[in-house]
């Protein structure tokens, strides 16, 4: 077997193809005993603060038909199956079942966009194909693995969202995911703390170039991106989108309150009508586009796509709360994302604006200058009030208002009557700043 489609051995005291014929007898496929359904096979996991072995008695009693474990004295009946390591089992099953496929297998990472981005692309290429995808943002080591085994006899298209922070994960995932085609959002800075600098988070990114190019895949490029040019060349198969030059061009037409993108190459012509927020979504948008030209979706259809995708789990939503407007794009935040979202809202319509921006995550050495730089950038527009929440921010001396958590925050936010004013609302996972919201949210 060539290098792209091989799988890592395992020592079973039975073979992969033996594990994969359990897994097509029962194949869902569960890791937290909490959601173990009936005819589940459940692989017991470990982490620095969990052990999943100790929990295998647990999964029998709620119904897993099978339990993979990787410590012996957990084995209780014939139901428990031993393997070397519960997580290389999980990913060599995944791979086995990856290998059946022949059809396209899409790989999408990049440090700002990519859950957004994936959505778009699964709702055109849903139009036309049986389209399998990354639930949520299941995108790291577990998450990827569980992906592919959700994927069906019926599949036409799979698009599996790769997340990364730190050199070799993303070339990792590529040799159990085997992708034919990707895309690279952007390469910002995220992860700082793992890749090191901002040429680290492009190298990362970029193994998934590598992979492409070594195996004759095909890459979609945001033309406009200088660097992506760079990192793809090389590449035989490239396709462009951008606002110039390019297969597919658009621009903004309007992100006054939603994003209306005027489409200047390619199908569908004329404008398209988003229900997503800032005009840096145009990227995402376009790469929808260009996908379902590649794959000869029906023009109508992509219109169709990507007009009727609605934003949730805190990315891009437009929230009215009574006479309030919130911008809630909450779900994860860094630099790069953190700087075109404070960009957005100054150009946002009114006067009264409260920004509630939570600590930015995983930036290691850089996280000081980054969080000062954030706040260069907050104190060059006026702002109706400036809610700083957690992280380096608190480490920072700065005129603002400050709290530790968004808990704080949401107890302070709830204490006022404030009307007739438009919230940016973002900040890292760990903050989970939509809890500062949740009084205005109920008031609605």
């Amino acid at each position: 077997m060539d290098k792209a489609g091989s799988e890592e051995k395992i020592n079973y005291p039975f073979s992969i193809e033996d594990l994969y014929q359990l897994y097509l007898k029962y194949p869902s496929v569960c890791t937290d005993t909490r959601k173990v359904q009936k005819g589940d096979l459940f692989f017991a996991l470990k982490g620095e603060n969990f052990n999943g072995n100790l929990f295998a008695g647990q999964a029998i009693t709620n119904g897993a038909a099978y339990v993979i474990i990787d410590e012996a004295p957990s084995i209780l009946n014939d139901r428990m199956i031993l393997v070397e390591n519960s997580l290389k089992a999980l990913q060599a099953l995944a791979a086995h079942h990856r290998n059946q496929f022949s059809i396209p297998f899409i790989a999408i990472t990049g440090s700002n966009g990519k859950t957004t981005t994936k959505e778009l692309i699964h709702a055109v290429l849903s139009e036309k194909y049986k389209t399998y995808t990354t639930e949520g943002n299941l995108n790291n080591h577990i998450g990827i693995p569980l992906t592919l085994l959700k994927i069906k006899n019926d599949a036409e298209i799979a698009i599996i969202e790769m997340g990364a922070n730190h050199l070799g994960e993303i070339a990792g995932y590529c040799i159990y995911t085997r992708p034919t085609h990707g895309l690279i959002t952007n390469s910002g800075k995220a992860h700082l703390e793992g890749f090191g600098s901002l040429e680290g988070v492009k190298k990362g990114k970029g193994e998934l170039y590598d992979y492409l190019r070594l195996y004759d895949g095909t890459v979609f490029v945001m033309w406009d991106y200088d660097y992506l040019k760079q990192m793809s060349a090389g590449i035989k198969n490239i396709v462009t989108y951008g606002t110039a030059n390019a297969d597919i061009t658009g621009i903004v037409e309007n992100s006054t309150p939603y994003l209306r993108v005027s489409i200047t190459k390619g199908q569908p012509s004329g404008s398209l009508q988003t229900r997503l927020t800032g005009d840096y979504n145009l990227p995402n948008v376009l790469a929808a586009i260009c996908f379902g030209n590649y794959f000869k979706v029906e023009s109508d259809a992509i219109k169709r796509g990507i007009e009727s995708y609605e934003p949730s789990n805190s990315r891009s939503q437009l929230i009215k709360a009574g006479n309030n407007t919130i911008l809630l794009d909450a779900y994860n935040a860094n630099p790069s994302s953190m700087k075109l979202a404070l960009e957005n809202f100054a150009r946002f319509p009114g006067t009264d604006k409260i920004l509630l921006l939570g600590g930015m995550a995983e930036l290691g050495t850089n996280s000081i200058a980054e969080h000062e730089e954030i706040l260069h950038q907050i104190g060059s527009n006026k702002w109706k009030e400036v809610v700083l929440v957690g992280g380096d921010f608190l480490k920072i001396e700065h005129p603002y208002k400050s709290f530790p958590n968004s808990e704080e925050a949401g107890k302070w936010l709830a204490s006022r009557n404030i009307k007739n004013t438009a919230f940016l609302v973002k900040g890292s996972r760990s903050m989970q700043m939509e809890k500062a919201i949740e009084s205005l949210i109920q008031r609605k």
